[in-house]
């Protein structure tokens, strides 16, 4: 048995849901796999096979207590500006497209994401599928691959995901299943009400007023959690809470356009004050800036010139202060970029920041995903002590290192006092040795105390605990045999 999980809207709650779905199951022994046909996120991940797939798909997978694999995300879209994305189909590079002629390719896709569907379900057993956005999306119905033209091709009963925090709720669910095509209203069996502040008790109601409005049973009122999951894409970044004044240490991550996998630094979220600095914003006060990855290193590049982050980083290099570069920020560090027309619309030849002598060049339409795991051998008072660590490559072209140290035991540079650095490296500082020596430094460095991380599992994917609490405030607040119902029957509904 099956289900889907749509949304009243963008960022209601649908990704978290299907993680807490996938949790309970396994905490039931029912194997079960997440799905979504369709994502748009620069926050991604590589499986054990090279795969890529949205991170928050991984985030599920490993909620249901399983690996992830290219299936439980077929299509994935990479945003890279001016309406044009790179489309991901079953964990490869497939082609980047205008987004007009992209919808020319959604019944080839929404084949693609079928079968990819069914191959999970006879592997697993059970499937929670997520939809994308809003389900009402009129305008789209012809084309939406991952709510209605999926539902209508699967046939599941539909768990509706609406989110309270930001007000209209009723409007967003009695609005959301009116308007839903004829066919697929009768297959929503049930409302969830997401991100409620204070005690769900106040709302019941609501709940009634939404029963009898729609005739949809209410599951559930579930209130706002804190549980540290990674982010799905850029729109979390905006809800990112005011860090604590009291950690000391503040890190500049630059908020790139187009940035990719920020989901990167959320554990050192955890033990200092990150900020996503804007183009145009000061670095000036902080002990470390990183650039993060990006989706088009040219471009993002460009921005940063045109805002004289170039001279912002010189002054801050100048006042001893570490320069991390993660993937295409890495890229941007290097005195040159090289592109034959895969990052731009045509060939050239672009200066980079110049703080690492290493030289970039996009020449084809290849991308390298892989899992690593290495050991630092940088030089400085960081990259030594880290020790090693493990995460993932996601990037477009290859740097030439030259003569500078290697930051990594076959991989990335670092100057010769270790201060700059660069890796391609997505999830270094998910690695606890990697966010202890780069906190111990900025820590002494400032004259503050500096408390390690211990918890060998902290920042990991899949971390137990995590999924764990999710799935217990979860049950707590849902009808869990209203759902369960759904999975013993082992029919479709329609």
């Amino acid at each position: 048995m099956s289900l889907i999980v749509l949304g009243t809207a963008s960022h209601v709650g649908k990704s978290v849901t299907v993680a807490a779905l996938c949790r309970a199951l396994y905490r039931r022994g029912i194997p079960v796999a997440p799905f979504k046909s369709q994502n748009m996120s620069l926050n991604s991940y590589v499986t054990a096979d090279g795969s890529e797939i949205g991170i928050a798909q991984a985030v599920q997978a490993f909620a249901a207590g399983v690996e992830p694999e290219a299936d439980m995300n077929p299509v994935l879209l990479k945003p890279k500006g001016d309406s044009v994305s790179q489309v991901v189909l079953l964990g490869r590079p497939y082609k980047d497209v205008q987004i007009r002629d992209y919808y020319r390719e959604t019944d080839a896709l929404l084949t693609e994401a079928v079968a990819a569907f069914e191959r999970l379900q006879r592997q697993f057993g059970n499937v929670v599928a997520e939809g994308a956005g809003g389900a009402a999306e009129v305008n789209l119905y012809d084309r939406d691959i991952a709510n209605i033209r999926l539902a209508r091709s699967l046939r599941l009963p539909i768990l509706l995901v609406a989110d309270i925090e930001r007000g209209g709720v009723f409007a967003q669910v009695y609005g959301t299943l009116a308007l839903l095509p004829e066919d697929i209203r009768p297959l929503v069996a049930g409302v969830i009400v997401n991100k409620f502040r204070g005690d769900p008790g106040l709302f019941a109601s609501g709940v009634t007023k939404l029963e009898e409005l729609t005739g949809v049973p209410v599951l559930g009122v579930v209130p706002f959690a804190d549980i540290p999951l990674p982010s799905e894409d850029s729109l979390s970044i905006a809800d990112k809470k005011e860090r604590s004044t009291a950690r000391p240490v503040r890190i500049a991550v630059l908020r790139l356009p187009r940035i990719a996998n920020f989901t990167d630094f959320e554990l050192l979220e955890e033990h200092a004050t990150v900020d996503y600095v804007p183009p145009g914003a000061t670095l000036s006060g902080y002990d470390c800036i990183i650039l993060p990855g990006t989706k088009n290193t040219v471009e993002d590049l460009a921005v940063l010139n045109r805002h004289g982050v170039g001279e912002e980083l010189r002054l801050a290099r100048e006042r001893g202060v570490p320069i991390i570069g993660i993937c295409g920020g890495y890229q941007m560090l290097g005195s040159r970029i090289v592109d034959a027309g895969i990052e731009s619309e045509s060939p050239a030849e672009y200066p980079g920041f110049g703080l690492l002598d290493v030289v970039t060049a996009f020449s084809g339409y290849r991308k390298t995903t892989v899992q690593v795991r290495r050991r630092a051998t940088g030089p400085g008072p960081i990259l030594p002590a880290m020790g090693e660590v493990e995460g993932y490559e996601i990037h477009m072209g290859e740097t030439e290192r030259g003569e500078l140290p290697e930051a990594f035991d076959g991989e990335g540079a670092s100057t010769p006092d270790g201060l700059v650095f660069g890796t391609y490296m997505h999830g270094l500082f998910r690695n606890p040795g990697a966010v202890n020596a780069l906190l111990a430094h900025l820590s002494e460095r400032r004259g503050v105390a500096f408390e390690p991380v211990t918890d060998a599992s902290a920042g990991a994917l899949g971390a137990a605990d995590a999924y764990d609490e999710l799935a217990r405030h979860f049950e707590e607040h849902v009808d869990m045999e209203a759902i369960m119902a759904w999975f013993r029957d082992g029919e479709r509904a329609g």
